[in-house]
């Protein structure tokens, strides 16, 4: 019975401009991963931007393959940035930049917030 259970795994991660915390999170048949730092969410496919730009939230998303999906945060690391939020935008987060660049733009930013 175990063995069906939901697996859901968040980590430390350490950037040049701060740290942040990597999930991951597994079902039969589907996974999703994201990057969460102070200020926003880099994330794979499975977000939408609709909502968290209501919210006036960051949110950068990369966006994986069948056959090359975005399982953990660090995927995400290496995999370009699809779609974004305006508020990730204001942070110079935009289409075609790398996951790390994307959080890196946010922690430098929650670094300023702080200030």
């Amino acid at each position: 019975m175990a063995e069906n259970l939901p697996r859901s795994i968040t980590t430390s991660m350490q950037f040049e401009n701060g740290p942040a915390i990597g999930i991951s999170n597994r079902w039969v048949d589907g996974q999703y991963c994201s990057i969460l730092t102070p200020i926003g969410i880099v994330g794979c496919g499975i977000y939408d931007v609709v909502v968290p730009a209501e919210f006036n939230q960051a949110l950068a998303v990369a966006q994986g393959t069948p056959e090359s999906p975005l399982v953990d945060p660090e995927d995400l690391l290496d995999a370009r940035i699809v779609r974004c939020t305006p508020r990730a935008e204001s942070l110079g987060i935009q289409a075609g930049m790398s996951g790390r660049e994307a959080v890196e733009l946010m922690l430098q930013a929650s670094g300023e917030v702080g200030d």
